[in-house]
């Protein structure tokens, strides 16, 4: 990692700010790694349709994902001062799309801590999952890409 996980939190942090949680204040700042250095921000935006609001982990994958970039090392979520913010189930599984090795970084307690995402995400649905031949029909039927 080129970039020093106090960095990519900080990076989170900033990102924070950015937050859009009218309605439960929670603001969450993500900062992604890129595998070529780049790092890509995102902030949790919530919608009055709650369903429609986004996480900010998955945010600054779609962010990388409009420049083209589709490996990634690292992410580092922020959440309130104070309160151990993790990654949701379905951002932990988006993030394994990317990067099933990456590193999850977060404060704990004041303390900064790294966690493989594997071990957030243990047995983890993927590409190696799906059988080719179901895979290319739904693409022909619009389903996937």
């Amino acid at each position: 990692m080129a970039l020093e996980p106090s960095e990519l939190l900080a990076a989170a942090i900033l990102a924070r700010e950015r937050a859009y949680a009218p309605y439960s204040q929670f603001r969450v700042g993500a900062a992604l790694l890129a595998a070529d250095g780049r790092v890509f921000t995102g902030a949790n935006a919530e919608n009055a349709s709650y369903g429609l609001s986004m996480c900010a982990e998955r945010v600054a994958i779609y962010h990388a994902l409009s420049a083209g970039v589709r490996h990634f090392d690292a992410v580092a979520v922020a959440g309130p001062d104070g309160v151990r913010t993790m990654p949701c189930g379905a951002c932990r599984q988006v993030l394994h799309e990317f990067g099933a090795a990456m590193q999850v970084i977060f404060a704990d307690d004041g303390r900064l801590r790294l966690m493989p995402l594997t071990s957030l995400l243990p047995e983890a649905f993927g590409r190696s999952d799906i059988d080719p031949g179901q895979a290319g029909a739904a693409v022909s039927r619009g389903i996937a890409r």
